[in-house]
């Protein structure tokens, strides 16, 4: 029986393709779902949507920095995943997930995670994870807790959006803590 590490009971992560660029673009439209996970940007067009999917499509590894794409059992692309600051020599790194509108609270993104987790602690060795939160971003903030992340600091406005200063919360997850 094939065992695909990448694929859960709802979702599998898979790299990003050239033709995903539409899901992307349609991303994009959404201000509130930008400001959570990063910062709104200017708009982009199609053929900038096109291109950045291309360039994430053709990016070849940066150590163990990786972008994947989300996307249910039936082949339906929902949103990413991805790791950054990955230190191997002291064992953490940082991830960010974010998940389209219209397939919230579905346990996509939880799944998502927890397949990423286990790919990064029993494959990578890595120790620990940390996740900034907004401390505007109920969701992700509940999310962190969910998957058993402990709030480790508040980094006191760190982030300007919408016309005002917000927090910045950090969550860490230790490999011994970590339930898949």
């Amino acid at each position: 029986m094939l065992v695909n590490l990448w694929e859960g009971k709802k979702v599998r992560l898979r790299a990003v393709v050239p033709e995903d660029w539409q899901k992307f673009h349609g991303n994009d439209q959404d201000s509130e779902i930008a400001r959570a996970s990063d910062a709104i940007y200017f708009p982009r067009s199609e053929a900038g949507a096109r291109l950045w999917t291309e360039q994430q499509a053709a990016r070849v590894p940066d150590g163990d920095n990786m972008r994947l794409a989300i996307e249910t059992l039936d082949g339906e692309l929902v949103g990413t995943i991805n790791s950054h600051h990955c230190d191997s020599r002291n064992g953490n790194f940082q991830y960010g997930v974010a998940i389209f509108r219209g397939y919230h609270r579905r346990g996509y993104a939880s799944e998502a995670v927890k397949i990423f987790l286990t790919y990064f602690f029993q494959e990578l060795r890595y120790e620990k994870v940390t996740a900034h939160v907004f401390a505007f971003n109920e969701t992700s903030k509940r999310l962190q807790e969910h998957l058993g992340f402990q709030l480790e600091g508040t980094l006191r406005n760190m982030i300007y959006t919408n016309g005002q200063h917000y927090d910045e919360y950090i969550y860490g997850l230790l490999k011994s803590e970590f339930v898949r």
